[in-house]
């Protein structure tokens, strides 16, 4: 393959002695939930600053309707959470890390409520919520279907409250800086102040997830794949990238966004159907709408392909009455928009790229194999989701990694030696002789490449059609040097779709969310494991790291 993708160590020139700096005991990079209890952790008893690339308000944690997965009703246990999301990840997940999040999940739920967040209570107990691959209803809410926004309220404010956390909006982290191969900052961009570079012993990469590589998607614009990519080119080691989980049920407008229909709808007794109202889910698991999301996206996807239809319904009409609307104030609203009534109305819907279960390999204290960088949230891949998310558990993998890297990085804070003064680094790269391309085209091509090629299913023909592809346009985009962030964050999205694409090249078999059409069956003897990819100096260096 090309060694553009490998060989190229960082998207923009600076020089250490032109910029400003700022010296802090702990960075933290996003400020979705992860982000958001990282640096609440790490403040206990460390300077920290955290940059966002966009508003504090923009991660995709606000946009969660279902809930935070827990064990914490009197008919349920933390073994039945522990199996159910075993289950789910279908031989890939590590029952020791799994075992911890489950095990974390009531106290990470009272702290919420101390600090103010309002569940939703029956009576003063918590209302429990019900989605698909839950042995039982487990998923506290809020609001209904507000859930993330209601955490990002009570944390957001919590950051904010507190004196030893910065908060620095609207800043594109370009790139990691390392030193004698260990993470020591970043340097960054914003549109105030330029190019800056920001020094700390400990990085806390914490930036959601890569939907936006895919043209249909639940996550918000700034969701590029920029924790990965950064992660990546300093020398960090990337885990199971081929392995992304659609959402089965966004609405579907032709022409508008895709907006999430919380999995907790069919959790409520909502139907998948046809326009005929024929329910289909039966033919593909005996647990129907409450199947495991990879197979309900992949049962959604064949029915859209063998009746020639855009999309499927939801049936939400045998409710009863003011419950939709009660349950799902959101939806309901967003529904209304565009003149649908749950109550008297099908609600189209399909499947939409949604979660990245891979990413920067974590361990479970989230150190990364790169010194000086922890990683946590959706960017970091730490062996809680296997090969297939469980439902709502995501919010809780924030909650406890992110608490576990904040606490950490202010540990290596009395051990590491401080970084008072900019070290000697810098970077000079000539512009390219190539005829540039058009960037916009091109991101709305990779998109379209990614979903028609790498999406629900694939095949090693589709795979390698799109590695030329993105490769092509690499040679062309990833040997310039940039000025803007839409541009470095087209760089960072060709780089992780490479490494989506790679990955699920190398993964021949069908596991989780990763469906092969030409390996349509389960290889344990084989493929047990993960795939890991790390920069080498001319390209990717794939390996498989058998599950303990």
């Amino acid at each position: 393959m090309s060694d553009i993708i490998g060989g190229r160590r960082y998207l923009t020139n600076f020089d250490v002695n032109r910029l400003t700096h700022t010296f802090t005991n702990v960075l933290v990079v996003g400020a979705g939930i992860a982000g958001m209890r990282a640096a609440l952790s790490a403040a206990e008893n460390a300077d920290v600053l955290m940059i966002t690339k966009g508003a504090a308000e923009d991660s995709a944690t606000r946009y969660a309707q279902g809930g935070v997965a827990a064990a914490v009703d009197k008919n349920d246990s933390c073994e039945n959470h522990v199996n159910d999301t075993l289950r789910v990840g279908c031989g890939l997940a590590d029952e020791e890390i799994v075992r911890h999040v489950v095990d974390a999940a009531p106290a990470h739920i009272e702290q919420l409520r101390e600090w103010g967040a309002n569940f939703d209570l029956v009576g003063d107990r918590l209302a429990l919520g019900r989605e698909g691959g839950h042995s039982v209803a487990r998923v506290v809410h809020a609001h209904g279907d507000s859930t993330g926004r209601e955490i990002m309220r009570v944390m957001l404010d919590q950051v904010r409250e507190n004196p030893r956390i910065r908060l620095f909006e609207h800043c594109f982290v370009i790139d990691l800086l390392t030193h004698e191969r260990r993470a020591v900052g970043a340097v960054t961009y914003h549109k105030k102040y330029g190019h800056q570079m920001f020094w700390a012993p400990t990085t806390i990469i914490a930036t959601g997830g890569v939907g936006r590589v895919y043209r249909e998607t639940t996550n918000p614009s700034i969701a590029t794949g920029d924790g990965p990519a950064i992660a990546f080119r300093a020398g960090a080691v990337l885990r199971d990238l081929e392995l992304v989980q659609f959402h089965p049920t966004t609405l579907y407008v032709a022409g508008a966004a895709r907006a999430l229909i919380s999995e907790a709808v069919r959790g409520e007794g909502a139907y998948l159907v046809h326009r005929d109202g024929d329910r289909f889910m039966h033919k593909y698991d005996e647990r129907g709408e409450l199947a495991p999301r990879d197979i309900v996206s992949r049962a959604i996807s064949e029915e859209i392909r063998t009746h020639g239809t855009p999309c499927v319904y939801l049936d939400a009409r045998h409710l009863a009455q003011g419950l939709f609307m009660k349950r799902f104030p959101t939806i309901s609203r967003l529904c209304r928009e565009f003149d649908i009534n749950p109550e008297v109305d099908l609600i189209p819907v399909r499947p939409s790229a949604h979660y990245s279960i891979g990413g920067v390999l974590a361990d479970r204290d989230t150190r990364t194999s790169l010194p000086g960088l922890l990683a946590c949230g959706e960017a970091a891949c730490t062996g809680v989701n296997g090969a297939n998310r469980l439902a709502s558990n995501s919010l809780l993998e924030g909650l406890v990694f992110g608490e576990r890297a904040g606490r950490l990085a202010a540990e290596q804070t009395t051990e590491e030696a401080p970084i008072d003064r900019p070290l000697p680094l810098g970077h000079l790269a000539p512009q390219s002789p190539r005829t540039p391309l058009d960037m916009e085209d091109v991101q709305h091509s990779l998109q379209s490449v990614m979903s028609r090629n790498a999406a629900i299913r694939r095949t090693a023909d589709r795979l390698r059609e799109t590695t030329e592809i993105i490769e092509f346009w690499s040679r062309y985009i990833m040997d310039k040097v940039f000025d803007t962030p839409g541009e470095w964050e087209l760089q960072n999205m060709l780089t992780v779709s490479l490494c989506i694409v790679h990955s699920a090249a190398a993964r021949c078999e069908s596991r989780g969310v990763h469906y092969r059409d030409d390996f349509p069956a389960l290889d344990n003897a084989n493929w047990r494991a993960h795939t890991d990819l790390r920069r080498a100096e001319h390209g990717l260096q794939l390996s498989n790291t058998p599950v303990k």
